[in-house]
């Protein structure tokens, strides 16, 4: 039951529920769930910070906050007793935190991956099927709503950090931060390398990646060459594809909407269903820090130049024509 709506102006279709003051939700008693879908970073750290010291579970999608602020609002809801979920925050309207938590139970997770931002897959996508330049794309996904009017959290990688951030930190029990992550985003990709990919057999995509080292973890966030017949390879327009490995059970996948009006508002209700079957916590008990080592995987990268390098072809193992 909804019991309190907070809007920003009067709005007539919600009735006695809607209210313009956080103050009447926070305070009433007989309110037991906030649902916080504010997205940024302030007030909604502070709102839910205030929710959760009250006794009230909080379902949240907001991946920014949930990951620049991870220790900080687990803890406050251990502390107190009560339920943290994110479910929409990572994967949109992919069960995916939810799943990712029911597999480590008996599993030992060992890597989690792939395309968790639909706008950066809905350009790539397009511009592997269309000759069309990664400006004219982003227009377009902009006018589709794919894209914000300042796209760099997609484009640039930050949207999909924060939500490898989060799946790490559930699947390893780590407490990983922002800053350790590195993310290089699809700006720098041209009509041209696109094509040269295709040419080869490969299909680009802006994946994300974390997965256990002997010491710590590895992650980071980068374009990446997928082969034709590779599961990543074939997703379609604003479609997430996101995978967790585990020692026993080997690779699961999930496929689905990353983003969307229904899509993300589904997995919150689910959130408020959960709770409402029992779940009183958040996905994992236990969040530590690990060493993040970056340097502890190594790949083959396309690299384009103006001119010869000699440098480069000295360490190049198999050079495109181009």
């Amino acid at each position: 039951n909804v019991k309190k709506v907070l809007v920003r102006r009067e709005t007539p279709s919600l009735g006695k529920a809607a209210v313009q003051d956080v103050e009447a939700i926070l305070r009433d008693t007989e309110i037991d769930t906030v649902v916080e879908v504010l997205g940024g970073l302030h007030p909604a750290y502070e709102w839910i910070c205030r929710a959760l010291a009250a006794g009230k579970d909080v379902v949240t999608a907001n991946k920014a906050v949930i990951s620049a602020y991870y220790r900080e609002l687990t803890a406050l809801a251990r502390e107190n007793g009560v339920a943290l979920r994110c479910t929409a925050a990572a994967g949109g309207g992919i069960p995916w935190l939810y799943n990712l938590e029911r597999a480590k139970r008996l599993d030992t997770i060992t890597s989690v991956s792939g395309i968790m931002n639909g706008t950066t897959n809905y350009i790539m996508d397009t511009m592997l099927h269309n000759p069309v330049s990664f400006e004219s794309v982003l227009k377009e996904a902009q006018a589709l709503g794919y894209a914000e009017a300042d796209p760099s959290a997609d484009i640039d990688g930050w949207d999909i950090q924060r939500k490898l951030i989060i799946s790490a930190n559930i699947a390893f029990d780590a407490l990983l931060r922002e800053e350790d992550i590195p993310a290089f985003g699809i700006r720098t990709v041209t009509g041209a390398d696109v094509a040269d990919f295709r040419a080869h057999g490969f299909t680009c995509k802006l994946l994300a990646c974390a997965q256990r080292t002997e010491t710590g973890v590895a992650a980071y966030v980068e374009p990446a060459l997928v082969a034709e017949g590779e599961p990543e390879a074939a997703v379609p327009g604003n479609y997430n594809l996101i995978s967790c490995t585990g020692e026993l059970l080997g690779r699961q996948s999930y496929f689905g909407q990353g983003a969307g009006r229904y899509p993300t508002a589904a997995n919150v209700v689910q959130d408020c269903l959960d709770l409402l079957t029992g779940e009183d916590g958040f996905y994992t008990e236990t969040a530590r820090p690990m060493a993040v080592e970056a340097d502890a995987v190594a790949h083959p990268y396309y690299v384009r130049t103006q001119a010869a390098d000699p440098w480069l072809k000295s360490v190049t193992a198999d050079r495109w024509a181009g």
